[in-house]
């Protein structure tokens, strides 16, 4: 799986953060990147930040 995040609509809550912080992290500007790989171990909790995000700016694909 891979996620990407369309940063051009972040809003920088930092809720994926806090759920999968493996996997997302806030950048300099404030606002949500990707930086770590989704393993087997994080998939639910990518999932998981994906449908909390208020903006739903979180994509996964296989």
């Amino acid at each position: 799986m891979k996620a990407t995040i369309d940063r051009n609509g972040c809003i920088g809550c930092g809720l994926c953060a806090s759920i999968c912080p493996e996997v997302f992290c806030m950048a300099d500007d404030n606002l949500a990147q990707v930086c770590g790989d989704v393993t087997e171990e994080t998939r639910d909790s990518v999932q998981e930040a994906k449908e909390s995000c208020p903006v739903s700016v979180i994509d996964t694909e296989e």
